[in-house]
């Protein structure tokens, strides 16, 4: 099973993006989806998650800007940006959590806020 990551692209700052993930196929075990990203020369990092029963996590950089949404019948997460800036620039990826089994990872999107 494959996640496939889409809606990145180049946006002026303060624009808005909207990021898709979507299995290829049933995920078993599933607890959580999320979305991180990482930076040019800076290590990876969490940007929001939601679990199953639908409570969500913000990294502070993101609260109030970003939305986390989950389809659980498609295994499909999204992530709504607004007012973004330039320093959201990163390659975002989605993940699956699952429970006693490895995650599943997608293989990113570039999003890029110029200013």
């Amino acid at each position: 099973v494959q996640l496939q990551a889409s809606g990145g692209g180049l946006v002026q700052a303060g624009g808005s993006l909207r990021l898709s993930c979507a299995a290829s196929g049933r995920i078993s075990n599933t607890v959580a989806m999320a979305w991180y990203r990482r930076a040019p020369g800076k290590q990876r990092e969490l940007v929001a998650s939601i679990i199953v029963s639908g409570t969500t996590n913000y990294a502070d950089s993101v609260k109030g800007r970003f939305t986390i949404s989950r389809d659980i019948r498609k295994t499909a997460v999204y992530l709504e940006m607004n007012s973004l800036k330039p320093e959201d620039t990163a390659v975002y990826y989605c993940n699956v959590v699952r429970q006693s089994l490895p995650d599943v990872w997608g293989q990113g999107t570039q999003v890029t806020v110029s200013s």
